[in-house]
Parts: C-alpha cells; structure tokens; sequence
C-alpha cells in the first residue's frame, strides 16, 4: 500500500504524491488544524524507494493499458475512462494516471516538513524518484523555516542538483508578537536566513502569508513587519491565505474567550492593502488563488502590477456597505469571482433577496450568516 499524507498546496493539484515523512514534526501552530492529533514520524529510506518502485511498476502498467488499447504509450482520455471506472484499480492507481493524464511531470513531496531529513538522504531519495519514475520535470516539497535555517548554502544546492525545484514556506507573517502568540516556532529572522538560502541555491521559493492573523490588535504591524522580511527575501512567488479558524484549531479557543479578536473581511481587504503597499524592490508574482480569499482577482507580477492589485482594494473598499454585502454573499456562495461580477443583474438580484429574506426570518447577524458562509471553505 502506498501512502499518501492529508493535504498538498492547491497549485500542486496536478501532482504526483510522495510521502516521505508522516505528519508535522513541530504542530503547535495555533491557527492550523492540520495533524493535531496525529504524530510525526519518518520514514526509512528503503520504505520510501520500495514506494517509488511500486509507482514505477503502476507507471509501466498503465502504459502497457495504453499499448493495448492502441495509443502507442500516451494516456488519452480513453485511456483514463478505462481506468477510473474499473474496482480492480485503487486511488494510488487512479492518481498516477491522472498524473500522466495532465503530463505536467510536477511531484509534491509530503507531509509538512520534507526538509528535516537529512540532506543526503533527501537527495538520495531525489535521485532515485527521478531515476526510476520518467517523465519528472519538477519537484516540489513544504518546509519550515526554522529547519531551513539551520541548514547550510551547500546542502541546499546539493538538493537543487538533485531535482528539487521549490519550496513552499508557511511564514504567515513577519512580525515576531504575532509568530509568538500563535506559537509558529519560527521568527522573522528564521523566515530571512530559510527564504535567502532557498533563493541562493537556485531553488523557486513560494512564501504563504496569512492576512488577519495578527487579529485587531496586531493588524498593522502585521502587515508590515510581514512585507519588511518579503522585501528582504524578494520570493518567487507571495501567496495570501487569509486566516479561517475552524473549532477545531488551538485558535479558536482564544477567539472564543475574547483574547484575540479577529478581523472582519473588510479589514482584512485593508490589510492586505497596507501589506502590499509597502512591498518594495521585489520581483515576486503576488497570488490571491484560494476561495479563502475574498479578493481573488488581487493578483500580479511585483512592480509593475502593484498599482492594479492596490486598485482592487480600492474599489472593494470604496463600494456601499450593501454592495460589499452582496459581493461577500455572492463569493462565499459561490456566485462571484470577480467585482465585475456585480455587473450581472439577474445575479445580484437574486443575492439582494436573499439577504432581505435573511434580515426578515433569522435571528443571525448578517455578518454572522457571512462568516458561516466563508468557514465553510476551510
């Protein structure tokens, strides 16, 4: 049986799964309900090439499918149609024809933290995957900052000559109070030296910042302590996540008695105006590509499209309150990608009744009923 960990990033839809550690070596991270009750454990370096073997041997079968049925080896859509309905095939299997189906040759690396095994055995391991699974192109993985931290400029880019091609890092925000209180075990300085050993090695770095999550009282500093440590690493790519707390994170509890509280999404859109305003003299692609975003369409390449990501905020900020009521209805219903979107009358039509029926028959808050409407996501 191969395994497979919990989550991947949503830009690595596409890729193919590798375990090589079980669950989060640190899991204390207040806002993240992931392996909470889950231990951490790794895996030895002949389980996980007896798994890279097995993908290998699924990987030859279902071209030998593909040579039956008269595609000379390409996985078409046939080919996936014969595959996916048929029980004699299980997930893993499934998942590696998927993968060969979109042929975009990316491998994610799971669970949390790939990057605390030792770097030999890492690149042992990429080596090997590589070796005996064609068609590889990139090799993706999550780390910790403060495990990176502790490497060194050579071991980094023993991985890079290895196949690794990058690094996904949570630092969700650069102000030290704010990675205290929520317990992250890393510090702005960890998010520096981990974010500038990435880049120097040659490897694609994707940072993922979390807007609200220095709550009302931290909101500001937030922000800019948070685009001061990117301004210093100058990533690849910047990635919002805006803070959801579901029950069951460690955070909900403190939001719950009052100790932190958080923000409204309409001051989370003016933080994340804040933050990427002061991002300076980077390069970085600014993404906005997960439904817990409110603002989806806050999105470019840093300098150039700073101007046009300010002006989605803007004009967010600077509709009626009913406006942003609808449009908060329509995205977290699944109606709205876009501001434009508004444009549609029908739509918004349907949304205003909605939400008048909602101030006759229920006893919520509106602000209640959208928030339920935005968790639902997490």
């Amino acid at each position: 049986m191969i395994e497979q960990g919990p989550i991947r990033p949503p830009s690595e839809s596409k890729s193919l799964l590798l375990r090589l550690t079980r669950n989060c070596p640190w899991n204390k991270c207040l806002f993240c309900p992931v392996y909470k009750n889950s231990t951490f454990s790794r895996r030895s370096l002949a389980e996980i090439k007896g798994e890279i073997d097995k993908l290998s041997e699924i990987v030859d079968d279902i071209q030998r499918i593909s040579l039956k049925l008269g595609f000379e080896g390409r996985i078409t859509g046939t080919v996936i149609s014969h595959i996916y309905p048929n029980k004699d095939y299980d997930p893993i299997y499934r998942h590696v024809a998927h993968w060969l189906y979109f042929g975009e040759g990316s491998v994610f690396l799971q669970d949390a933290n790939s990057l605390i095994m030792k770097p030999e055995d890492l690149a042992e391991i990429l080596n090997y995957l590589r070796q005996k699974v064609p068609g590889i192109r990139r090799i993706t993985s999550y780390a910790r900052s403060s495990t990176l931290a502790r490497r060194k400029g050579d071991q980094m880019f023993m991985l890079r000559q290895a196949g690794l091609n990058r690094i996904h890092i949570g630092l969700e925000s650069g102000y030290d109070p704010v990675l205290r209180i929520m317990r992250k075990g890393s510090t702005a300085a960890d998010h520096i030296k981990a974010g500038s050993l990435v880049r120097e090695a040659g490897i694609s770095l994707s940072e993922y910042v979390m807007p609200g999550l220095g709550g009302k009282r931290w909101w500001r500093e937030h922000a800019l302590g948070t685009a001061e440590v990117l301004n210093r690493i100058n990533p690849d790519f910047i990635r919002l996540r805006s803070l959801r707390v579901p029950k069951t994170a460690p955070l909900a509890e403190k939001i719950d008695t009052g100790e932190i509280e958080i923000l409204d999404d309409d001051d989370v859109v003016r933080e994340i105006r804040l933050f990427i305003e002061n991002l300076d003299g980077i390069s970085s692609t600014l993404t906005s590509d997960h439904i817990m975003n409110l603002l989806e369409e806050i999105s470019g390449i840093l300098p150039d499209d700073k101007e046009k990501m300010l002006s989605v905020a803007d004009r967010y900020l600077d509709l009626e309150e009913e406006e942003r009521i609808i449009f908060k209805v329509g995205r977290w219903g699944g109606a709205y990608r876009s501001l434009d979107d508004l444009r549609d009358p029908v739509t918004k039509g349907k949304i205003e009744e909605v939400v008048h029926q909602w101030k006759l028959e229920t006893s919520l808050q509106v602000d209640q009923i959208i928030k339920e409407m935005a968790d639902q996501y997490i």
